[in-house]
């Protein structure tokens, strides 16, 4: 079945290269019939038409002062048991790769010198394509998998100079912005990564680079003092009753203190809460999800998510037709009145009576302008307060920041200036 999956995903997209990821370690059980499936395939399958990419841990021990390569050659070992050998090696480790370890690696793991790769820490993940361009591994996997060049059409990934300087944008931003993020899952480090990637493709793009400030509320939490040192508010997505209310509490200091805000899909349903509190009078006002006893239901399951009992890939999911409303924030964002923009939700914002006198704009629906897909405030009352129901950081890159997330800093950079000026 993995073997099946694979080829027809590559059959039906019609790729040249597929590219598939076996994560985990070398030796754990559940992975083991993965790498079966990738024996058989490179068994069943003309010569050059597969690599095997082993990407491994090579620590450095201080008390001796050197790099070992003991463990990679274990993991090599262990794959070569499940008849797999790597045809290239990546070396994960803090320091490039000493060149007498190189060798050590090639001779034990029977992998060629040149195809042993390093891979140590960088300030820049992105620069990391152009180590690898330094050390050739494009033109080894090309030589493996017999890929001749042609010419393909122009884009920033896979012209190098163009790479190069988005590279070096992220290197030369020196200005700091800060930016706050009320949340509740940063126990985990990478909760909110796809966020904190677009932010700083956004700021680099400005000659800025992002300091963020993660905010794990809690009951004791005084949010109007946590944001008071910063340029914006990202208030964050996420499941449960925990927190809701001190994010609630962020929407409503952005508004008071007119700090540039951006709710994403659960925080902009909570800005919406925020709003009908605050300026519509709806005492109590919230989310089915948070209180089914609300006696404001602002926001409320899809029509299509009420008769949904099992869980998991059921939500109103992946790339979707957003329909722009002109004169827009988002409009002006992204200079264009239909997009595709990612979601992964189950509750949606019930329009409320009122709510465009007292400076609520609906700047985007569905096609069928059933589902509100982003609300923004009356720039009379706030120059930047706008909510996404779509996640615009799943389409985020180094190279092409998203449109909102670039208007969201620039507002940023503006409130920061105004702050402190020169």
């Amino acid at each position: 079945m993995i073997k099946e999956r694979l080829l027809s995903i590559a059959e039906k997209e019609g790729l040249e290269v597929l590219l598939v990821e076996c994560g985990g370690t070398v030796g754990d059980l559940e992975s083991g019939i993965f790498l079966e499936a990738f024996r058989q395939l490179k068994l069943e399958l003309p010569k050059n038409n597969t690599a095997f990419v082993h990407v491994t841990l090579v620590p450095y021990s201080t008390v001796i002062g050197q790099q070992k390569s003991k463990p990679t050659q274990h993991s090599v070992k262990m794959l070569q048991s499940a008849g797999l050998q790597p045809d290239i090696l990546i070396g994960r480790s803090e320091k490039p790769l000493e060149e007498d370890i190189r060798k050590k690696l090639s001779l034990f793991t029977n992998v060629p010198l040149k195809a042993v790769i390093s891979n140590p820490d960088l300030d820049c993940v992105y620069e990391l394509p152009l180590l690898f361009e330094e050390q050739s591994i494009g033109d080894y996997l090309c030589e493996i998998l017999d890929l001749k060049a042609k010419l393909v059409s122009f884009n920033e990934v896979t012209n190098f100079s163009e790479w190069k300087k988005t590279v070096d944008k992220f290197k030369n931003a020196k200005n700091k912005i800060r930016i706050a993020m009320p949340g509740k899952y940063f126990n985990i480090t990478d909760s909110y990564i796809s966020i904190n990637e677009a932010l700083e493709h956004a700021s680099i793009h400005q000659g800025f680079t992002t300091d963020l400030k993660m905010i794990n509320i809690d009951d004791n939490t005084n949010i109007e003092e946590e944001v008071k040192d910063c340029d914006g508010i990202v208030l964050t997505p996420g499941f449960g009753r925990r927190a809701v209310e001190g994010m609630i509490k962020s929407a409503e200091i952005a508004m008071e203190k007119k700090i540039p805000f951006l709710g994403i899909c659960f925080g902009a349903q909570l800005f919406y809460v925020a709003f009908c509190r605050k300026y519509l009078g709806l005492k109590g006002a919230n989310s089915t999800e948070i209180n089914p006893n609300t006696p404001y239901p602002v926001v409320d399951l899809l029509e299509s998510q009420k008769n949904v009992n099992e869980k998991g890939g059921t939500m109103r999911l992946g790339g979707l037709r957003v329909i722009i409303e002109e004169n827009t924030i988002l409009h002006e964002a992204y200079k264009k009145k239909e997009i595709i923009e990612r979601f992964r939700h189950r509750y949606h914002l019930i329009p409320q009576g009122h709510s465009k006198e007292k400076g609520l704009i609906v700047s985007s629906w569905d096609e069928e302008k059933k589902i509100i897909n982003s609300i923004e405030l009356d720039r009379k009352l706030h120059d930047f307060m706008v909510g996404t129901q779509f996640h615009p950081e799943f389409k985020s890159r180094p190279f092409r920041a998203s449109p909102i997330y670039s208007a969201f800093i620039k507002a940023c950079i503006q409130y920061k200036q105004k702050r402190q000026p020169s």
